[in-house]
């Protein structure tokens, strides 16, 4: 078990390696080796700017991007107690994509990750409010549907949006909705590090909690848990995590759902573990990914495409198992 989790933990670092000698311009293993050298020592050459402005600040928005996917993933599972949930179960890419859509067509001036985290929230909060009961909680049942009928709602709202816009932003939008991160820059790493930070880490420091939510309600009530409170932070972290990812790459599918899985399978459902090896595990498969997406053929591949390739098999053998196995018990 030691040495998976060492291995877990060291992938996304040896992803990114391979990643950075890769690529559509051709530079060898020395010349990468080299144009790290030259960079840190405040040298410029071509080689240098594809390798440090151009590559490496898409490997690391890819990597945060897929952490925060797959944390959100792992998060919202054990909320919902619902092992084929993702990130985007609660209406979160549906609002997003609304939000981020709004912003292209109509209101440029408006930063697309406020953009994006304005919509997944709006959406979340929505698809809470309905699920509301009467003594004021929610059932796990009542709130995937509401997350259900909000994203059909703001999915509608989109194509409404495309419908009146002008081609040029309509083909803007249409590429951002494949996902891609085709023009990663390191402002956007860092604005998007900022908000997948302050998601990811409320759920690092409380993850044992999510064992006893996972465990049921009453369970976690009788160990003195307030679940409905809980519940609503925990959400509220996937979301800012999630739509933070969105805001920068676009909408890419399926990583909130495979990753925890694949983890889950590795490492086992403690999720003192489960959550550390998923954001490790979530920034190996997305590094991966945009590897693939940017070498397959001479143009890029917007990544969702990638990810949705993958992803829909996996959905069908997670459909086939046994409910107990997906969860490892």
């Amino acid at each position: 078990m030691r040495t998976k989790t060492v291995l877990i933990i060291a992938a996304p670092f040896l992803a990114a390696l391979l990643s950075l000698f890769l690529g559509a311009y051709g530079i060898s293993p020395l010349q990468v080796l080299s144009a790290l050298r030259d960079g840190l020592a405040g040298v410029d050459s071509p080689e240098t700017a594809i390798i440090l402005d151009i590559r490496l600040p898409r490997i690391v928005l890819a990597g945060l991007a897929g952490l925060a996917l797959a944390t959100s993933g792992a998060t919202l599972q054990a909320v919902l107690r619902n092992p084929l949930v993702d990130p985007f179960i609660l209406g979160i890419s549906s609002g997003a994509a609304f939000g981020c859509a709004l912003t292209i067509g109509f209101a440029p001036f408006i930063p697309l990750q406020a953009a994006a985290f304005l919509g997944g929230g709006l959406a979340v909060l929505v698809a809470c409010l309905i699920a509301r009961t009467g003594d004021g909680g929610m059932s796990r049942l009542s709130l995937v549907l509401s997350g259900v009928i909000v994203s059909a709602f703001f999915s509608a709202m989109v194509s409404l949006i495309k419908f009146f816009v002008e081609p040029m932003k309509l083909q803007s939008i249409v590429f951002w909705l494949m996902g891609s991160f085709s023009l990663a820059e390191w402002s956007q790493a860092r604005s998007a590090g900022i908000g997948i930070l302050l998601g990811c880490v409320p759920v690092l420091l409380l993850r044992w909690r999510l064992n006893v939510i996972s465990m049921g309600d009453e369970e976690a009530r009788a160990m003195g848990i307030n679940v409905s409170r809980k519940r609503v932070v925990f959400i509220a972290a996937a979301t800012l995590a999630a739509t933070s990812a969105v805001a920068v790459s676009g909408i890419i599918g399926w990583v909130g759902l495979m990753v925890p899985h694949l983890v889950r399978m590795l490492a086992g459902p403690d999720h003192r573990r489960l959550i550390p090896l998923t954001m490790a595990g979530g920034a190996t498969f997305m590094i991966l990914a945009d590897t693939v997406a940017r070498n397959l053929t001479d143009f890029d591949i917007p990544v969702g495409i990638i990810t949705a390739v993958a992803g829909a098999p996996f959905f069908v053998y997670l459909m086939k198992r046994n409910g107990k196995e997906c969860w490892g018990r």
